[in-house]
């Protein structure tokens, strides 16, 4: 990010200058990517989609007893779950 900005320094052009604007005012909030990766923790939404996606087709299965209303709840016992907070 840093280089980035430097490069724009001194660019005279709108987008530009409302870019290093933006960056400037949110800087705290642009997550490290190059961190996240040396770190080997994984920064694609693939993974987050497919089972978006999963979920989706479980609650359109013939039969199931699914109701939109229980969603949250299932999100929240699945990610404890992931984050080995339940066996």
């Amino acid at each position: 990010m840093k280089r980035v900005l430097e490069e724009l320094e001194g660019c005279k052009k709108k987008q530009a200058i409302n870019f290093t604007k933006y960056v400037d005012k949110h800087r705290e909030r642009i997550p490290n990517y190059e961190l996240y990766q040396s770190q080997g923790i994984c920064i694609g939404s693939g993974s987050v989609e497919s089972k978006i996606k999963q979920i989706g087709a479980r609650m359109k299965i013939v039969g199931a007893q699914w109701k939109a209303e229980n969603v949250p709840q299932y999100l929240k016992l699945r990610c404890a779950y992931l984050n080995g907070d339940i066996a």
